[in-house]
C-alpha cells in the first residue's frame, strides 16, 4: 500500500508539472502574439500620424525593437558562452527601465494637451536613446566578442589542415623502411674501380652466407 502511495504521489507531481509548463508556455505565446500585434499597431500609428502620436509611437517602437534584437543575440550566445549570462542580467534590468519608459510615453500619446506634450516628450526621447544605446552597446559587443572567437577558431581549423596535409604528403607507409641504395651498375665503358669490384663480390656472397 505504501508503494501504491509513493506512486499516486509520484504520478500528481508529475501531472501537476506537465501542466504548469503547459500554462507557462501558453502565458508566453499568448504575450509573444500581444506584443507583437501592438508593434504592428505602432508602426502603423507611426506612419500614417504626422504629428505628436506619430512621433511617440516611432520612439517607443525604435525601444521595443532594439531590446528585442539584443535580447535575440545574447540568448543565442548564452548557449555556448557562459559570460554572456552577465549581460543578460543588465539587458532585464534594460527592460525594467523601458517597460517604465513606454508606460510613461502610452500615456503622453493620449494627451490632449499638445503643449504638455512638447514640454515632457524631449525628456522622454531622451531617456529612451540612452536605454536604445545601452542595449545595442550590449548587442554589438557579443557581436563582436562571437567574431572574434569564430575568427580564433578558423586560424586553429587552418593550422591543423596544413599539418594533416603535410603528413598526408609523406609517401612511405608506416613502418616501411627505405630501400637500401644499390650499388652502381657498371659501366663498360672503363675498367671497375676496387670498391666496385669488392661491392660485386659481397653481393654474390650474401645469399651463401644468410643461407647457412
Amino acid at each position: 500500500m505504501e508503494a501504491v502511495g509513493i506512486l499516486i504521489v509520484l504520478v500528481g507531481c508529475i501531472v501537476l508539472a506537465l501542466g504548469a509548463l503547459v500554462v507557462v508556455g501558453a502565458v508566453r505565446a499568448a504575450r509573444a502574439v500581444s506584443v507583437k500585434a501592438e508593434n504592428v499597431a505602432l508602426k502603423a500609428r507611426a506612419y500614417t500620424n504626422p504629428g505628436a502620436p506619430g512621433r511617440i509611437a516611432s520612439l517607443r517602437l525604435r525601444l521595443r525593437n532594439s531590446l528585442e534584437g539584443t535580447r535575440q543575440a545574447l540568448d543565442a550566445a548564452a548557449a555556448q558562452d557562459a559570460q554572456v549570462g552577465e549581460s543578460l542580467q543588465l539587458l532585464r534590468r534594460l527592460d525594467e527601465h523601458a517597460a517604465e519608459l513606454d508606460g510613461q510615453l502610452r500615456v503622453l500619446e493620449r494627451e490632449p494637451d499638445a503643449t504638455r506634450v512638447d514640454a515632457k516628450l524631449p525628456e522622454l526621447r531622451e531617456r529612451a536613446e540612452r536605454i536604445t544605446h545601452a542595449a545595442e552597446e550590449l548587442r554589438w559587443a557579443v557581436q563582436d566578442r562571437q567574431h572574434r572567437f569564430a575568427d580564433d577558431e578558423l586560424a586553429r581549423l587552418s593550422e591543423e589542415c596544413s599539418q594533416e596535409a603535410d603528413a598526408l604528403r609523406h609517401w612511405s607507409k608506416p613502418g616501411q623502411e627505405a630501400r637500401p641504395e644499390e650499388p652502381k651498375r657498371l659501366s663498360a665503358a672503363r675498367w671497375p674501380s676496387a670498391e666496385e669490384v669488392l661491392g660485386l663480390v659481397d653481393r654474390i656472397r650474401r645469399p651463401s652466407g644468410e643461407a647457412r
